[in-house]
């Protein structure tokens, strides 16, 4: 028997019909739809290797539709991955398999990136095709030279984030970036006609991008797009037209989005592409075949590991794509606290940042900046970093423009691809537009730095639009997110070091805009904050706690001293990161924050999260409202977030 790419696309409509089927839920229609490209993709041009899926130049698959992930399992089961068998498929979406509703890169190898909220994937995979060209520069098409590719549904389309994936990709003329666009022109609620009239290839055209239509029912046509798509000088979208739920009474139609569709249904399908098989079985010679297609690259990847291992920079290319850090990042760190300490310098936590990046940035050439339109409030260009663009591949830091939401995916993108430590700069109060990249972030563990400034209402005259009262409490309650606010410059160098070295989820160092007093006056090499809180000023017989944070820890040492003039020993805790300070034994907890004694909290934002810490009746001196516009010493004496608010709160406590 002859296998032709129609039978091999089969393989594919049955087990994703199959395993939607046994699992009573799923989402069949994009798999039937796009079967025939995505076959033409990884049989004649994907370059990868089943048997080495973390192979540093593989090209990149992302399935930005999520929501039809049977088809990017079948794929990696039919060519031959580990990581999905075909009992995985049996039990499609069930507990403590691969194989779950959307793909999750942390599960599952293979998967480059978890998907399923629409528009991230196109979005995180135009970061990785930033990740591959800067790699390119630095190391030379001998060990980088690969392409990134994507398929995106109406869905990921018409989201919002999608625009800014766009036109950034098309400014930065990603021509490593393809995108085959699932062009069935259909959405859960009907007809594409009811919500979108946008000609697709035409916003593509204008953001710079080259398109092209394809029937994504002809095998030849595809395979003639994707060889043309190889050699173009911008990004390419490939305008796929598909039937979704390819073969089914309901194709082209709402309800064919979702399933499971029915015995009836599936028998349907099953006659109209000529699958007579059981459910789950695929004939001995189309497994062969695509088996046999898994293994297209395999010279390729022996040809590259030979290369790896002449080149005269393999050491730094491998301990690169291995996130490693320099040896001495404490030293660098504890000289410049100590220069810091020397200077006695007061300054805004966001200047404190830039500080500490200048030599960190010239230590850790993987550090690649950027900001979304905010370089000079932000703080995070360095001198070490140059402008990332086409002219200049091998530059470090990338102007986003005003795309807080792209800006966060694509880090998310860098880090996933390897090789570079993507860290970026926007407001606070911003965080909203990219919150569900970042939460994606945090889901999939990367290693990616978002720079928060203006933290407050002590930015101050903008007002509350721009002044965040709760978006701290808000990170610090997304689970694996690291939240740090340092109060100067020394635990903003030690923030920076924490930061750095968490390699299992994001970080984000919420930073002051106006200027802070230095409270860490003495030395010490040892990094105070990796605890997330420390005694900063102890006082004899201390009979009450103050826990603050970032600019609020000068006021909280204020009224130590006012409090001391009265008779009134109290503890001074910083605490630059509550998430850290949660991981520390309960005993270091209790003797941190003085076991029993009262406490008072000090934040200007909202109390939410405080309670664990100073109790349900502890005192908190912070925001219960949003901000107003004045300058921010007018804004501290309003709100009442003063040393006097401080100390009353403290004589009712005790």
């Amino acid at each position: 028997m002859t296998v032709s790419a129609r039978d091999m696309a089969n393989a594919i409509r049955a087990l994703s019909m199959d395993a939607v089927e046994a699992a009573k839920s799923g989402h069949v229609g994009l798999p039937l739809g796009m079967a025939d490209a995505a076959t033409v993709l990884f049989s004649k041009f994907m370059k990868h290797n089943p048997a080495d899926p973390d192979w540093a130049d593989r090209d990149r698959f992302v399935l930005s539709a999520g929501h039809g992930s049977m088809l990017v399992y079948s794929l990696l089961h039919l060519t031959g991955y580990e990581s999905v068998s075909r009992d995985d498929i049996r039990n499609f979406r069930q507990l403590g398999r691969p194989t779950a509703g959307h793909p999750e890169n942390f599960l599952t190898k293979g998967v480059e990136t978890t998907t399923g909220p629409l528009g991230q994937g196109i979005t995180t995979a135009v970061g990785m095709a930033i990740a591959e060209r800067h790699l390119n520069a630095r190391f030379g098409d001998e060990l980088v030279n690969h392409k990134t590719y994507v398929i995106a549904g109406d869905g990921c389309l018409m989201e919002g984030i999608s625009q800014e994936a766009i036109t950034l990709a098309g400014h930065l003329k990603l021509s490593n970036l393809i995108v085959l666009f699932d062009d069935n022109a259909v959405t859960i609620d009907g007809g594409t006609e009811m919500a979108d009239s946008t000609d697709q290839c035409m916003r593509f055209e204008a953001s710079g991008w080259v398109t092209r239509k394809v029937d994504g029912h002809d095998v030849a046509d595809v395979e003639a797009a994707l060889a043309w798509a190889q050699d173009q000088d911008k990004p390419v979208m490939l305008a796929v037209k598909t039937i979704i739920g390819y073969g089914a009474k309901r194709a082209g139609t709402g309800p064919a989005h979702g399933g499971p569709y029915g015995e009836e249904e599936v028998a349907t399908v099953r006659e109209a592409i000529g699958w007579p098989h059981a459910p789950f079985e695929v004939p001995a010679e189309i497994e062969a075949a695509w088996l046999e297609a898994g293994k297209r690259a395999h010279a390729e990847h022996l040809a590259w590991k030979n290369r790896l291992d002449n080149h005269p920079d393999k050491t730094t290319f491998e301990a690169a794509m291995a996130g490693a850090l320099p040896e001495n990042l404490a030293d660098i760190v504890i000289a410049h606290k100590k220069s810091v300490v020397e200077g006695g310098k007061d300054d805004a936590t966001r200047k404190w940042s830039g500080a500490v990046l200048e030599p960190l940035t010239e230590a850790i050439p993987e550090m690649i900046g950027g900001s979304a339109d905010l370089t000079g409030s932000n703080n995070t260009k360095t001198r070490h970093t140059d402008v990332l663009s086409p002219d200049n591949w091998g530059g470090r830091y990338v102007h986003y423009g005003i795309r807080e939401h792209a800006m966060a995916a694509a880090m998310n993108g860098m880090a996933l691809h390897g090789g570079v430590i993507p860290y970026s700069g926007t407001f606070l109060v911003f965080a909203d537009y990219s919150r569900a990249a970042i939460r994606l972030g945090a889901l999939m563990g990367e290693r990616v730095i978002h720079v928060m400034t203006h933290d407050s209402i002590g930015l101050g005259e903008d007002g509350p639009t721009h002044q965040p009262v709760e978006h701290v409490a808000s990170l610090r309650a997304m689970p694996n997110m690291t939240v740090f606010r340092p109060c100067d410059g020394v635990e903003a160098a030690e923030c920076w070091e924490l930061a750095l070295r968490n390699d299992t989820g994001p970080s984000t160092l919420a930073l002051t805009r106006q200027k802070v007093k230095s409270v860490r006056t003495a030395h010490t090499d040892d990094n105070l904050s990796a605890k997330g809180a420390y005694v900063l000023s102890d006082a004899d017989g201390a009979q009450a706690v103050l826990i603050a944070t970032g600019s609020e820890v000068e006021i909280a040492m204020a009224a130590q001293a006012a409090l001391a003039d009265k008779g009134v020993p109290v503890r001074v805790v910083s605490m630059p990161s509550m998430d850290l300070f949660e991981q520390q034994s309960v005993a270091y907890q209790a003797e941190t924050l003085g076991g029993d004694l009262p406490k008072v909290a000090v934040e200007a934002g909202v109390r939410f999260g405080w309670d664990r810490w100073i109790g349900h009746d502890g005192g908190f001196v912070g925001m219960s409202s949003f901000g107003a516009s004045a300058p921010y010493q007018d804004l501290y004496q309003h709100f009442g977030i003063t040393a006097e608010a401080v100390v009353a709160a403290v004589e009712a406590q005790i």
